[in-house]
Parts: C-alpha cells; structure tokens; sequence
C-alpha cells in the first residue's frame, strides 16, 4: 500500500489503535452484531482511549490529530467492526464536530470539553422523513421564547440516538436553518425504539421526537438562520471519515480474501492460483489503493483549512461504492463461507451497504460534483 508522509505521532497513533482493534473488537464484533448492541464494556475501553475526541484540539479535551489522525483510527477501528467505527463517528465526526465548527467559545467549552473526552455520548439530528437528500426541507421547528428556544419536530434514523447525552439538533426558524445544542435529559425530548437494520446491528439507531423542548438561547450552534451552512461543512468532515471507515474494511476484507485463497483447495491445488481469483485480489487492491489515496489527500487538505466539499463527496461516493465491490468480491472469493455467519465475510458484506446511503446519498455526492464542475467549468 502507498506509504504517506505520516509523523511519528500519528504513527504510534494507527500502531494503539490497529492493537485496540485486535484485541478488543475483533474477538466481540460477531458477537455484538447478533446481540444488535455496543457492548458497554468496550464503549468504557473507547472512552478511556481518548479514541472519543481524537480529531479535536488538546484545548478542548481532544487529541489534537486533526482530520488525517481521526481518519487513522477509524480505519483502524473498521478493520474490526464497522458498526463500531460508526458509533464513534456519529458521535465524534458530526454529532461534537458541528458544535466544533459552529459554536460558540461558551458551547464548546460547556459541551464539546466533555464529548471529547467521552464523559458524554453525541449524535447529529438532521434527517427527518422529508428531509433526507433534501436535507434542506426540514419541518422541525424552533420558536422563541423569552431568552429560550421552543423546538417541536422529529429526526429519523439518528445513530446513537437511543442513548446520547447530546445532540446537535438542526431546526427552522422566521431566519432558516438554525443548529441546537439539545440535551436529551430535557423535558420533551424522547428517543424511539432501535430501528432493526439489515447490517451495522450493533450501532443503535432510532427516531428522536422533540414535543415542547426548551433549549436556552446559548444552546444556539452559530448564528440563527445560519445552521445549513454549519450542517454541510459538518458532514464535508463526516464524509472524509466514511470514506477511512471504508478503506480499512477493504483491507481487511483483501487480507482476509488472500489468507482463504492460499488454504481452500480445489481441483488439486489452492485457488490462490486460479487466474480468476488473482483477478479479484487485484482489482480490491487497485481499489483500496485508490481509495486510500484520496482519503488521506482531502483529510489533510482540510487540515490546512482549504475548502473541500467537491472532495469530500468524491471520497465519499468512490469510497462507499468500491467498498460495495470489496466485500462482493470477498464473498465470491470465499464461496459459500462468505455467505455463512461463521466467517466475518457476511457481516463486512452487510454492513457495507449503508455507506452508499447515509450522510449522503451516492446520487447526492453526484449533484455536489456536478454543480461544482459546471460552476468551474471543467476544472475539478
């Protein structure tokens, strides 16, 4: 794989992880997925990692890697469990990262001080049902109220919605789209029962009903009628990490793909030597290495603050689908094994699915691309 220019701290940083990944989800991940929950012991491991506030300045209980050191270790953490890396995404990568980019210097410290270092769990309240590609239709509302908010509505199919402490609640008021600290404790606030989902069953997902929910004025991520400008830039972050989450999938599942060529035997020898398996192994390498490329190139762009939503959605749309032709590979490498529950295969294969669907469809990342290519025509 492609060697990038990597400090030693990011180093020892993907060496912690890459070790916490084995010895700690690795041996779980079946588990929890048939158990369709986190386990709580291993969410205590995370936190006490720091692995909850990773991308976040020192100054803010986080730490202080930035985009390309988060986007390490959620490749490291989705060679073991996808719906774990999810967890710490949704919480991380958008649910904390909104109140990074958007709040005020009282917001962080009140709430992103103890996100990042994991004393709170966090999720991002965006989708509604008419408000899923057309993120900009939001129905939830948000009226004033002396020196506080009213916010009635309700979000669908929020990650860690079931147990969060915090979301980053996104809401219309007589200005736009205005992003809410809400805290779930407040009256009104109920989360709904855990969706049953096709893959990522251990990461909790659920509907979020706010009836009548108080959130004072100071709660207010950014500047009213501001909060689409902050939601998008939020998930510009959030696509970057899908994209890690997808990469380190991919390498596991071509590690994995590899080792059973080499040991099932058919017609007298190891399929490893049937041309049509190597054909496979080389596409998912020339895919990862690709995919592995142009993650590291936009995450450290971003870190040098340059503006990279067309890029974002780039990584994000060849990340998702190559991921998709990864793990069918896999499973046709491992024959019937890979459609069986007794190897990983099946659960990569399942959850690999939703990346071309949520915080952005592919048809999305598209329009994205393509508004930007006529804007600039041409010049990407």
């Amino acid at each position: 794989m492609i060697q990038f220019d990597f400090t030693d701290e990011q180093k020892m940083l993907r060496d912690m992880v890459r070790d916490f990944t084995n010895t700690e989800i690795k041996p779980i991940a079946s588990k929890m997925d048939e158990e369709e929950q986190m386990s709580k012991d291993l969410i205590d491991k995370i936190r006490e990692t720091g692995l909850l506030g990773t991308v976040f300045p020192t100054e803010y209980g986080g730490g202080g890697f930035g985009e390309v050191g988060y986007c390490i270790a959620q490749e490291e953490i989705s060679r073991g469990c996808l719906a774990t890396a999810t967890f710490i995404g949704a919480h991380q990568s958008i649910g904390a990262n909104a109140i990074y980019i958007g709040g005020s210097e009282e917001l962080k410290r009140k709430y992103l001080v103890p996100l990042a270092e994991g004393k709170y769990i966090g999720a991002f309240g965006l989708t509604e049902t008419q408000a899923g590609s057309d993120s900009f239709n939001l129905r939830t509302k948000a009226r004033k109220d002396g020196n506080d908010w009213i916010i009635d509505g309700e979000k669908i199919w929020i990650t860690n919605g079931p147990f969060a402490d915090i979301v980053s609640v996104f809401a219309r008021t007589e200005r736009g789209i205005t992003g809410f600290v809400v805290e779930t404790k407040s009256p009104g606030f109920k989360a709904g029962a855990k969706e049953k989902k096709m893959g990522l069953k251990a990461s909790a997902t659920s509907t979020l009903m706010l009836e009548n929910v108080r959130v004072p004025k100071e709660n207010m991520i950014g500047d009213d009628g501001r909060g689409f400008l902050i939601a998008m830039k939020t998930l510009d972050a959030g696509r970057l990490g899908l994209g890690a989450c997808c990469v380190g999938a991919s390498k596991e599942l071509m590690v994995l793909s590899t080792k059973f060529s080499k040991e099932r035997k058919q017609f007298d020898q190891p399929i490893s030597q049937f041309q049509a398996i190597q054909f496979m192994l080389a596409e998912m390498a020339t895919l990862i290495y690709a995919m592995e490329s142009v993650v590291y190139r936009t995450a450290a762009a971003y870190d040098r603050g340059e503006q990279i939503s067309r890029y974002s959605a780039a990584v994000k749309l060849f990340c998702s689908e190559g991921l998709d032709k990864i793990a069918d590979m896999a499973v046709q490498i491992h024959g019937g094994m890979g459609y069986s529950r007794e190897l990983p295969i099946e659960r990569f294969y399942r959850d690999s699915r939703i990346n071309r669907i949520f915080e952005g469809t592919s048809e999305v990342q598209k329009l994205i691309m393509g508004r930007e290519i006529l804007k600039r025509n041409g010049l990407f």
